[in-house]
Protein backbone atom coordinates (compact mmCIF):
# COMPACT_ATOMS: atom_id res chain seq x y z
CA UNK A 1 0.00 0.00 0.00
CA UNK A 2 1.55 3.12 -1.08
CA UNK A 3 2.18 5.73 1.91
CA UNK A 4 0.12 9.21 1.81
CA UNK A 5 1.50 12.19 0.48
CA UNK A 6 2.95 14.28 3.09
CA UNK A 7 3.97 17.94 2.04
CA UNK A 8 5.12 21.25 3.78
CA UNK A 9 2.89 24.24 4.66
CA UNK A 10 5.25 26.07 6.33
CA UNK A 11 9.02 26.74 7.11
CA UNK A 12 11.00 28.98 9.58
CA UNK A 13 14.48 29.49 10.22
CA UNK A 14 16.93 31.94 12.61
CA UNK A 15 20.29 31.85 12.24
CA UNK A 16 23.14 34.58 12.23
CA UNK A 17 22.44 34.68 8.39
CA UNK A 18 18.91 35.84 8.98
CA UNK A 19 15.54 35.54 10.47
CA UNK A 20 13.97 33.94 7.45
CA UNK A 21 14.38 31.11 4.86
CA UNK A 22 14.85 33.46 2.48
CA UNK A 23 17.05 36.15 3.78
CA UNK A 24 19.61 33.57 4.95
CA UNK A 25 19.55 31.94 1.25
CA UNK A 26 20.23 35.31 -0.35
CA UNK A 27 23.17 35.63 1.87
CA UNK A 28 24.21 32.41 0.84
CA UNK A 29 23.88 33.38 -3.44
CA UNK A 30 25.80 36.52 -2.07
CA UNK A 31 28.77 34.57 -0.71
CA UNK A 32 28.10 36.25 2.32
CA UNK A 33 29.63 34.31 5.96
CA UNK A 34 28.32 35.77 8.88
CA UNK A 35 30.63 34.38 10.97
CA UNK A 36 32.86 36.58 13.08
CA UNK A 37 34.12 37.13 16.24
CA UNK A 38 32.17 35.53 19.67
CA UNK A 39 30.79 38.49 21.46
CA UNK A 40 29.17 35.84 24.18
CA UNK A 41 32.11 36.20 26.35
CA UNK A 42 35.78 37.75 26.19
CA UNK A 43 37.67 35.57 23.59
CA UNK A 44 40.95 37.90 23.12
CA UNK A 45 43.04 35.13 24.98
CA UNK A 46 41.17 31.78 23.64
CA UNK A 47 42.86 29.68 20.79
CA UNK A 48 39.72 29.99 18.61
CA UNK A 49 37.49 32.89 18.36
CA UNK A 50 34.70 32.54 15.39
CA UNK A 51 31.58 31.60 15.64
CA UNK A 52 27.83 32.57 13.57
CA UNK A 53 26.29 34.46 16.46
CA UNK A 54 22.83 35.74 15.64
CA UNK A 55 23.35 39.47 15.40
CA UNK A 56 21.59 41.79 17.62
CA UNK A 57 20.39 39.26 19.92
CA UNK A 58 16.47 40.16 21.27
CA UNK A 59 14.87 37.80 23.46
CA UNK A 60 11.95 39.50 22.79
CA UNK A 61 11.88 39.28 18.89
CA UNK A 62 12.59 35.93 19.18
CA UNK A 63 9.73 35.27 22.13
CA UNK A 64 7.64 38.30 23.36
CA UNK A 65 6.35 36.92 26.27
CA UNK A 66 8.86 38.49 28.92
CA UNK A 67 7.32 36.12 31.57
CA UNK A 68 8.69 33.17 29.59
CA UNK A 69 11.98 34.48 29.21
CA UNK A 70 12.68 33.30 32.94
CA UNK A 71 11.96 29.56 31.96
CA UNK A 72 13.55 29.11 28.97
CA UNK A 73 17.07 29.61 27.35
CA UNK A 74 18.91 30.87 24.62
CA UNK A 75 18.16 28.02 22.10
CA UNK A 76 14.61 27.85 23.64
CA UNK A 77 14.20 30.86 22.31
CA UNK A 78 15.04 30.34 18.72
CA UNK A 79 13.25 26.99 18.48
CA UNK A 80 10.28 28.68 19.73
CA UNK A 81 10.64 32.08 17.26
CA UNK A 82 11.30 29.75 14.37
CA UNK A 83 8.39 27.05 15.08
CA UNK A 84 5.99 30.14 15.50
CA UNK A 85 6.88 31.17 11.98
CA UNK A 86 6.17 28.07 10.22
CA UNK A 87 2.63 27.75 12.39
CA UNK A 88 1.71 31.26 11.05
CA UNK A 89 3.05 30.68 7.28
CA UNK A 90 1.10 27.68 7.30
CA UNK A 91 -1.99 28.99 8.61
CA UNK A 92 -2.52 26.06 10.89
CA UNK A 93 -3.79 27.98 14.08
CA UNK A 94 -5.72 30.11 12.45
CA UNK A 95 -7.60 27.85 10.83
CA UNK A 96 -8.16 25.63 13.55
CA UNK A 97 -9.37 29.23 16.10
CA UNK A 98 -12.08 29.75 13.28
CA UNK A 99 -13.71 26.01 13.45
CA UNK A 100 -16.78 25.32 15.48
CA UNK A 101 -15.31 24.23 19.43
CA UNK A 102 -16.33 20.15 18.61
CA UNK A 103 -14.30 20.40 15.40
CA UNK A 104 -11.36 22.79 16.98
CA UNK A 105 -10.83 20.05 19.49
CA UNK A 106 -10.34 17.35 17.52
CA UNK A 107 -8.08 19.52 14.69
CA UNK A 108 -5.52 19.89 17.66
CA UNK A 109 -5.90 16.41 19.21
CA UNK A 110 -4.67 15.53 15.23
CA UNK A 111 -1.59 17.50 15.53
CA UNK A 112 1.68 17.10 17.03
CA UNK A 113 4.78 18.16 17.48
CA UNK A 114 8.32 17.13 17.03
CA UNK A 115 11.73 18.84 18.15
CA UNK A 116 15.21 17.71 17.76
CA UNK A 117 17.07 19.44 20.62
CA UNK A 118 20.86 20.04 21.73
CA UNK A 119 19.91 19.14 25.67
CA UNK A 120 23.28 18.63 27.08
CA UNK A 121 24.72 22.02 26.98
CA UNK A 122 27.33 23.05 29.83
CA UNK A 123 25.55 26.31 30.14
CA UNK A 124 22.92 24.61 31.97
CA UNK A 125 25.14 24.25 35.03
CA UNK A 126 27.11 27.93 34.79
CA UNK A 127 24.16 28.83 38.32
CA UNK A 128 26.41 26.49 40.15
CA UNK A 129 29.64 27.99 39.75
CA UNK A 130 29.72 31.57 42.25
CA UNK A 131 28.07 29.34 44.88
CA UNK A 132 30.90 26.55 44.03
CA UNK A 133 33.61 29.12 44.38
CA UNK A 134 31.89 30.68 47.39
CA UNK A 135 32.18 27.42 49.40
CA UNK A 136 35.58 26.87 48.23
CA UNK A 137 34.57 22.91 47.67
CA UNK A 138 33.23 22.39 51.41
CA UNK A 139 30.34 20.74 50.36
CA UNK A 140 27.96 20.82 53.61
CA UNK A 141 28.33 24.81 53.05
CA UNK A 142 27.42 24.14 49.24
CA UNK A 143 24.46 22.17 50.60
CA UNK A 144 23.57 24.90 52.82
CA UNK A 145 23.31 27.57 50.63
CA UNK A 146 22.09 26.16 47.69
CA UNK A 147 18.20 27.11 47.42
CA UNK A 148 19.33 30.64 48.49
CA UNK A 149 21.39 31.13 45.70
CA UNK A 150 20.73 29.04 42.48
CA UNK A 151 17.89 30.31 40.55
CA UNK A 152 14.82 28.47 41.71
CA UNK A 153 13.48 28.24 38.01
CA UNK A 154 16.81 26.45 37.06
CA UNK A 155 15.75 22.75 36.82
CA UNK A 156 12.47 23.81 34.52
CA UNK A 157 15.31 26.33 32.12
CA UNK A 158 17.30 23.07 31.96
CA UNK A 159 14.62 20.99 30.14
CA UNK A 160 15.30 19.43 27.00
CA UNK A 161 11.80 19.99 25.99
CA UNK A 162 10.89 23.00 26.69
CA UNK A 163 10.39 23.87 22.95
CA UNK A 164 8.16 21.00 22.43
CA UNK A 165 6.58 21.58 25.40
CA UNK A 166 5.55 25.49 25.36
CA UNK A 167 4.55 24.89 21.54
CA UNK A 168 2.13 23.02 23.04
CA UNK A 169 0.97 25.34 25.34
CA UNK A 170 0.92 28.09 23.16
CA UNK A 171 -1.03 26.92 20.10
CA UNK A 172 -3.17 24.19 22.11
CA UNK A 173 -1.17 21.28 19.52
CA UNK A 174 -2.19 18.34 21.79
CA UNK A 175 -1.12 15.46 19.30
CA UNK A 176 1.75 12.90 19.04
CA UNK A 177 5.18 14.34 20.27
CA UNK A 178 8.61 12.98 20.92
CA UNK A 179 11.86 15.28 21.96
CA UNK A 180 14.62 14.33 20.17
CA UNK A 181 18.44 14.94 21.44
CA UNK A 182 20.55 13.30 19.17
CA UNK A 183 23.53 15.64 18.13
CA UNK A 184 23.51 16.89 15.02
CA UNK A 185 20.71 14.36 13.16
CA UNK A 186 18.27 15.54 15.98
CA UNK A 187 16.59 18.14 13.70
CA UNK A 188 16.53 15.71 10.71
CA UNK A 189 14.94 12.80 12.86
CA UNK A 190 12.43 15.23 13.68
CA UNK A 191 11.21 15.41 10.45
CA UNK A 192 11.56 12.10 9.74
CA UNK A 193 9.81 10.80 13.11
CA UNK A 194 6.87 13.26 11.66
CA UNK A 195 6.85 12.03 8.74
CA UNK A 196 6.14 8.41 9.95
CA UNK A 197 3.76 10.11 12.44
CA UNK A 198 2.10 11.19 9.16
CA UNK A 199 1.90 7.88 7.41
CA UNK A 200 1.25 5.71 10.29
CA UNK A 201 -2.06 7.58 11.07
CA UNK A 202 -0.85 9.08 14.66
CA UNK A 203 -1.62 12.83 13.31
CA UNK A 204 -2.79 14.25 10.63
CA UNK A 205 0.10 17.59 10.52
CA UNK A 206 3.51 18.10 12.85
CA UNK A 207 5.29 20.96 13.46
CA UNK A 208 8.76 20.06 13.33
CA UNK A 209 11.25 21.57 14.75
CA UNK A 210 15.17 21.48 15.28
CA UNK A 211 17.06 24.69 17.87
CA UNK A 212 20.88 25.06 19.33
CA UNK A 213 22.65 27.49 20.47
CA UNK A 214 26.05 25.72 20.73
CA UNK A 215 28.34 28.61 21.02
CA UNK A 216 29.58 28.68 24.74
CA UNK A 217 33.07 28.59 26.46
CA UNK A 218 33.49 25.08 27.57
CA UNK A 219 31.79 23.61 24.19
CA UNK A 220 34.26 25.96 22.23
CA UNK A 221 37.23 24.96 24.03
CA UNK A 222 36.84 21.04 24.16
CA UNK A 223 35.74 20.80 20.30
CA UNK A 224 38.95 23.05 19.82
CA UNK A 225 40.99 20.32 21.78
CA UNK A 226 39.59 17.52 19.98
CA UNK A 227 41.11 19.65 16.50
CA UNK A 228 37.50 19.99 15.63
CA UNK A 229 37.23 23.57 15.36
CA UNK A 230 38.90 25.59 12.57
CA UNK A 231 41.20 28.09 12.57
CA UNK A 232 39.83 31.01 10.75
CA UNK A 233 36.88 29.71 7.99
CA UNK A 234 34.45 26.91 6.82
CA UNK A 235 36.27 25.27 3.71
CA UNK A 236 33.87 22.30 3.19
CA UNK A 237 35.75 20.12 0.26
CA UNK A 238 38.72 22.26 -0.20
CA UNK A 239 42.37 20.59 0.19
CA UNK A 240 43.17 23.53 2.83
CA UNK A 241 39.99 22.64 5.65
CA UNK A 242 41.01 22.35 9.25
CA UNK A 243 37.51 22.27 10.79
CA UNK A 244 34.35 23.50 11.27
CA UNK A 245 33.34 26.45 13.18
CA UNK A 246 29.51 26.50 16.00
CA UNK A 247 26.68 28.59 14.77
CA UNK A 248 23.25 28.56 17.02
CA UNK A 249 19.44 29.09 15.72
CA UNK A 250 16.68 26.60 14.78
CA UNK A 251 14.78 25.65 11.64
CA UNK A 252 10.99 24.60 11.74
CA UNK A 253 8.27 22.85 9.11
CA UNK A 254 4.80 22.39 9.29
CA UNK A 255 3.79 18.87 7.38
CA UNK A 256 0.67 17.90 6.87
CA UNK A 257 -1.19 14.77 5.35
CA UNK A 258 -1.85 16.10 1.61
CA UNK A 259 -5.49 16.11 2.59
CA UNK A 260 -5.50 18.21 5.17
CA UNK A 261 -3.77 20.53 2.83
CA UNK A 262 -6.34 20.52 0.73
CA UNK A 263 -9.28 20.33 3.17
CA UNK A 264 -8.18 23.95 4.12
CA UNK A 265 -6.89 25.50 1.21
CA UNK A 266 -3.07 25.57 2.58
CA UNK A 267 -0.23 26.86 -0.20
CA UNK A 268 2.42 24.08 -0.29
CA UNK A 269 5.98 24.71 -0.10
CA UNK A 270 6.87 21.24 -1.17
CA UNK A 271 6.49 18.02 0.16
CA UNK A 272 9.02 14.87 2.18
CA UNK A 273 9.59 11.93 0.22
CA UNK A 274 11.26 10.11 2.73
CA UNK A 275 14.13 10.02 5.00
CA UNK A 276 17.04 7.41 6.38
CA UNK A 277 19.05 7.32 9.25
CA UNK A 278 21.95 4.68 10.38
CA UNK A 279 25.22 4.05 12.45
CA UNK A 280 27.99 2.75 11.89
CA UNK A 281 28.59 1.69 15.09
CA UNK A 282 32.43 3.18 15.15
CA UNK A 283 32.77 4.94 17.88
CA UNK A 284 31.79 8.11 19.39
CA UNK A 285 33.86 10.35 16.94
CA UNK A 286 35.34 7.54 14.65
CA UNK A 287 33.59 7.43 11.03
CA UNK A 288 34.16 5.28 8.47
CA UNK A 289 36.97 6.07 5.22
CA UNK A 290 34.71 4.70 2.66
CA UNK A 291 31.42 6.51 4.07
CA UNK A 292 29.53 3.42 4.40
CA UNK A 293 26.74 4.63 6.77
CA UNK A 294 26.09 7.54 5.00
CA UNK A 295 25.92 5.88 2.01
CA UNK A 296 23.56 3.58 3.51
CA UNK A 297 21.20 6.25 5.40
CA UNK A 298 21.26 7.40 1.65
CA UNK A 299 20.19 4.32 -0.08
CA UNK A 300 17.61 4.05 3.00
CA UNK A 301 15.69 7.30 1.95
CA UNK A 302 15.65 6.52 -1.55
CA UNK A 303 14.10 3.01 -0.66
CA UNK A 304 11.62 5.14 1.59
CA UNK A 305 11.16 7.67 -1.20
CA UNK A 306 10.39 5.05 -3.71
CA UNK A 307 12.77 6.96 -6.42
CA UNK A 308 16.35 6.27 -8.01
CA UNK A 309 19.15 8.16 -7.26
CA UNK A 310 18.81 9.43 -11.11
CA UNK A 311 16.07 11.47 -9.77
CA UNK A 312 17.71 13.52 -7.30
CA UNK A 313 18.90 17.04 -8.37
CA UNK A 314 20.46 18.84 -5.80
CA UNK A 315 23.15 17.51 -2.96
CA UNK A 316 22.52 19.22 0.05
CA UNK A 317 25.97 17.86 1.97
CA UNK A 318 26.61 17.26 5.84
CA UNK A 319 30.04 19.89 4.93
CA UNK A 320 31.28 20.50 8.06
CA UNK A 321 34.66 21.33 7.32
CA UNK A 322 36.05 18.58 8.55
CA UNK A 323 39.15 16.72 6.88
CA UNK A 324 37.98 12.91 7.90
CA UNK A 325 33.80 14.12 7.66
CA UNK A 326 33.78 15.71 4.14
CA UNK A 327 36.55 13.08 2.30
CA UNK A 328 34.16 10.14 3.95
CA UNK A 329 30.90 12.04 2.99
CA UNK A 330 32.57 12.26 -0.97
CA UNK A 331 33.14 8.58 -0.75
CA UNK A 332 29.37 8.29 0.07
CA UNK A 333 28.33 10.13 -2.50
CA UNK A 334 30.17 8.53 -5.41
CA UNK A 335 29.21 5.12 -3.99
CA UNK A 336 25.59 6.14 -4.45
CA UNK A 337 25.63 7.98 -7.36
CA UNK A 338 28.82 6.52 -9.01
CA UNK A 339 30.36 8.83 -12.13
CA UNK A 340 27.05 11.70 -12.56
CA UNK A 341 25.78 12.80 -8.86
CA UNK A 342 23.44 15.94 -9.02
CA UNK A 343 25.42 19.41 -8.16
CA UNK A 344 26.06 19.16 -4.79
CA UNK A 345 26.52 22.41 -2.21
CA UNK A 346 26.85 22.91 1.15
CA UNK A 347 25.50 25.65 4.05
CA UNK A 348 27.52 25.62 6.86
CA UNK A 349 30.76 27.63 5.72
CA UNK A 350 28.03 30.53 5.81
CA UNK A 351 26.45 30.54 9.14
CA UNK A 352 28.73 27.68 10.78
CA UNK A 353 27.25 24.26 12.43
CA UNK A 354 24.16 24.75 14.10
CA UNK A 355 24.58 21.15 15.76
CA UNK A 356 20.92 19.48 16.18
CA UNK A 357 18.88 22.71 14.08
CA UNK A 358 21.50 21.59 11.17
CA UNK A 359 19.49 19.38 9.41
CA UNK A 360 16.51 21.12 9.34
CA UNK A 361 17.21 24.26 8.97
CA UNK A 362 19.06 23.34 5.85
CA UNK A 363 16.28 21.55 4.67
CA UNK A 364 14.06 25.13 4.75
CA UNK A 365 17.02 26.13 2.35
CA UNK A 366 17.21 23.43 0.38
CA UNK A 367 13.32 24.60 -0.31
CA UNK A 368 14.41 27.77 -0.80
CA UNK A 369 17.00 26.81 -3.33
CA UNK A 370 14.26 24.33 -5.06
CA UNK A 371 12.00 27.20 -5.58
CA UNK A 372 14.66 29.20 -7.07
CA UNK A 373 15.88 26.36 -9.15
CA UNK A 374 19.25 26.94 -8.45
CA UNK A 375 22.15 25.52 -6.35
CA UNK A 376 24.57 27.96 -4.64
CA UNK A 377 27.55 27.80 -4.55
CA UNK A 378 30.30 27.54 -1.33
CA UNK A 379 31.65 31.14 -1.70
CA UNK A 380 35.35 29.50 0.17
CA UNK A 381 35.83 26.68 -2.04
CA UNK A 382 39.07 27.15 -3.59
CA UNK A 383 40.77 24.14 -4.60
CA UNK A 384 38.76 20.75 -4.31
CA UNK A 385 40.47 18.20 -2.33
CA UNK A 386 41.64 14.91 -4.34
CA UNK A 387 39.99 12.69 -1.89
CA UNK A 388 36.79 14.53 -2.62
CA UNK A 389 37.40 14.02 -6.10
CA UNK A 390 34.03 13.26 -8.25
CA UNK A 391 31.60 15.45 -6.01
CA UNK A 392 30.62 18.13 -8.41
CA UNK A 393 30.65 20.90 -5.83
CA UNK A 394 31.50 24.48 -6.85
CA UNK A 395 32.35 28.00 -6.04
CA UNK A 396 29.64 29.35 -8.29
CA UNK A 397 26.11 28.48 -8.39
CA UNK A 398 24.83 25.35 -10.55
CA UNK A 399 21.74 23.81 -12.27
CA UNK A 400 19.42 21.92 -10.78
CA UNK A 401 19.00 18.75 -12.84
CA UNK A 402 15.41 17.99 -10.91
CA UNK A 403 13.22 19.40 -8.24
CA UNK A 404 14.37 16.60 -5.87
CA UNK A 405 16.78 17.80 -3.03
CA UNK A 406 18.74 15.27 -0.56
CA UNK A 407 19.72 16.82 2.82
CA UNK A 408 22.33 14.86 4.26
CA UNK A 409 23.69 15.03 8.28
CA UNK A 410 25.98 13.53 10.33
CA UNK A 411 26.43 13.46 14.04
CA UNK A 412 29.03 12.05 16.97
CA UNK A 413 28.22 8.55 17.69
CA UNK A 414 28.82 7.40 13.86
CA UNK A 415 25.10 8.23 13.37
CA UNK A 416 24.52 9.45 9.67
CA UNK A 417 20.84 10.96 8.62
CA UNK A 418 19.35 11.70 5.04
CA UNK A 419 16.27 13.53 4.04
CA UNK A 420 14.44 13.79 0.76
CA UNK A 421 12.05 16.70 -0.17
CA UNK A 422 10.50 18.16 -3.60
CA UNK A 423 9.91 21.49 -4.75
CA UNK A 424 6.03 22.38 -4.19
Amino acid sequence: MRSPRVVITGSGAVCSGGKRPEDIFAAICAGHASIAPITQWDVSQWPTRLAGEVADFNPREMVDDRKLHKLIRRTDLFGLFAAGRAIEQSGVAAYRDALAAPVAAEFSDRTGVYVGSGSGNFQNQYDYFPLLTASGGDLPTFGRELADTVNPMWLLRSLPNNVLGHIGIKYGLKGSNACITNHSCSGSLAVIEGLEALRTGEAERIVAVGHDAPIEPQMVLYYHRLGLIASDTLRPFDIARDGSIFGEGAGALVLELEASATARGAPVLGEVLGGGYVSEAAGLLAIRDDGDGLARAIDAALADAGIRAADVGMIVAHGNGTRPSDASEAAAIRTVFGNAPPPVTGFKWAFGHLISAAGILETTLALTALEARLVPGVATLRELDPDCAGVPVAATAQALSSDIALILCRGFGATDAALLVRAG
